[in-house]
């Protein structure tokens, strides 16, 4: 019922209010009353420091036969039948600064609002908003098992193991690939390559087989069999079974004796010749890909893992992202580097769809802290500050968006005892996060213990994290707050010092 992709719209969109203000308009009728309450209850300013960022939703309601699905994701929108649209029209009259995008544009947040004062509106706008935040809030908080079964179906960008899930395809320039046969050859599965493997060898036994098998004919040792007077151009090949055998004998260097080209005719040692360059050729093309595809770096990435789990905690008074890597093998990596890629489709403000938009994700490039010497366990810490994207996500507002987070590490493979060709060559490890495998509030166990004379690593607490006090709110809002709480402390010191030196006299 999700759609990882909400495709863009076509020649029949479908469009929806979508709020500009994150304030929360009051609400008529049975909601007033609560509205006063509220406005009467605490104007402290603290308190506007936590609004609800999200706009609330353009369904009028669900019908006894639909599941009640809460539209916390973009692309849910993009999946609704055009008789939602009729009962969002039919809701309420529309609020004022309001603009109307199409459904799929429900999974952008923070759409400039530059733009809103120059695009005419339409419709109406969805009114009583706080009884549908509440609904949404109850619906988040209790997931069915048809949302349950919607998270189990999301279609990942790279999976866990740091496969890649995307297919090329209506490719036309396909003679690009044979310029590059090595590596073409070396990219097939194990089983088509095992059978390139063989059939280079069996076409070229055939091939020139087939080619003794018709001179002998054509010179007529076939029919002088068992002539001894005969002088035969190759001695005892007289039927293609003979010649096949003569051919595999010749390439393969295996040379039983019985068999063999004589001085008599030139084409038959112009061929040998031919067949022993040509095999030769096989033989380096085939074993270098076979060395090649058993050697290649990236199996060193097996034994490279990461976390199941990204953290959200606080460290040094600074809302951070975290997760841990380890390497499972002695022999370590070469200048390791690791970096990290925001997986998120948006709309721009003119109307522009960007499926898959990649955004970096800092972490530590310019401290250097991304250079990572991997010899036990590390915590990868990205710090949520102004330029990441999660600076005005909070805990709540995490379950709601559609995102991934792609890791990968690079290193260079550590030169071996005997030097051999795996020396240099670089190694890369991927894998991926999505919203719903980062835990708000939780940090990781140690799993790192000193011994006599050594350090060790139990990686059985590699996964294992404890719940920590965590703020729910977001870091901008966690800032904003702190910039208040200072703001009233100078206030209140500002105060003092002016009763003091009115009370000195």
């Amino acid at each position: 019922l999700r759609a990882y992709l909400p495709r863009p719209p076509t020649d029949t969109s479908w469009y929806c209010a979508f709020p500009q203000k994150p304030e929360l308009p009051a609400a008529p009728g049975a909601l007033a009353e609560d509205s006063r309450q509220q406005a009467g209850a605490g104007t402290a300013k603290r308190s506007a420091l936590m609004p609800n960022y999200l706009s609330p939703p353009c369904r009028g309601g669900t019908g006894p036969d639909e599941p009640s699905l809460p539209p916390s994701r973009g692309s849910v929108a993009a999946q609704h039948h055009p008789g939602d649209l009729s009962r969002c029209l039919r809701a309420a009259p529309r609020e004022a600064g309001t603009r109307w995008y199409p459904l799929h544009a429900l999974s952008v947040p923070n759409i400039p609002s530059s733009a809103h004062s120059k695009t005419p509106t339409r419709g109406t706008a969805v009114a009583n908003p706080e009884g549908l935040q509440s609904r949404r809030r109850k619906l988040l908080e209790d997931d069915g098992p048809v949302v349950q079964a919607s998270k189990r179906q999301r279609q990942r960008y790279v999976t866990k193991v740091g496969k890649c899930q995307v297919n090329l395809g209506n490719i036309q320039e396909k003679k690009r690939f044979l310029s590059d046969i090595f590596t073409t050859i070396v990219d097939l599965k194990y089983r088509w390559f095992l059978f390139v493997f063989m059939m280079c060898y069996i076409v070229t036994w055939v091939v020139f087989g087939t080619v003794y098998f018709f001179d002998a004919w054509v010179r007529g040792d076939i029919g002088h069999r068992g002539d001894p007077e005969w002088q035969a151009c190759i001695e005892n090949v007289d039927d293609f079974v003979s010649a096949l055998l003569f051919s595999v004998e010749s390439q393969r260097t295996i040379g039983y004796g019985s068999r063999m080209v004589t001085a008599n005719c030139a084409e038959g040692v112009i061929l040998l010749m031919a067949q022993s360059i040509v095999g030769s050729m096989i033989d380096a093309l085939m074993v270098g890909c076979m060395f090649v595809k058993i050697s290649r770096p990236k199996k060193r990435a097996q034994t490279l893992i990461f976390s199941k789990n990204c953290v959200v905690s606080r460290r040094d008074e600074k809302l951070c992202l975290m997760f841990r890597v380890g390497d499972l093998r002695e022999s370590h990596m070469v200048d390791a580097k690791i970096r990290a890629k925001l997986i998120k489709s948006r709309q721009t403000a003119e109307g522009e769809f960007i499926p898959l938009e990649q955004s970096e994700l800092n972490l530590g490039y310019d401290t250097g802290e991304d250079r990572l010497f991997l010899v036990e366990p590390q915590i990868i810490c990205h710090v949520i500050n102004r330029r990441s994207p999660f600076w005005d996500m909070s805990a709540e507002s995490l379950r709601r968006e559609q995102f991934e987070i792609i890791i990968i590490l690079e290193g260079i493979v550590e030169a071996t005892g005997d030097r051999s060709l795996t020396t240099g060559m670089t190694c890369q490890a991927r894998t991926s996060y999505t919203e719903d495998e980062i835990l708000w509030g939780y940090r990781f166990e140690p799993c790192m213990s000193l011994e006599k004379g050594a350090f060790r690593v139990d990686y059985s607490r590699f996964e294992m994290t404890f719940e920590v006090q965590t703020p729910a709110a977001s870091a901008k809002e966690l800032h904003e707050l702190k910039e208040l709480e200072q703001q009233e402390h100078s206030t209140l010191s500002l105060y003092w010092d002016h009763l003091l030196q009115s009370c000195a006299p």
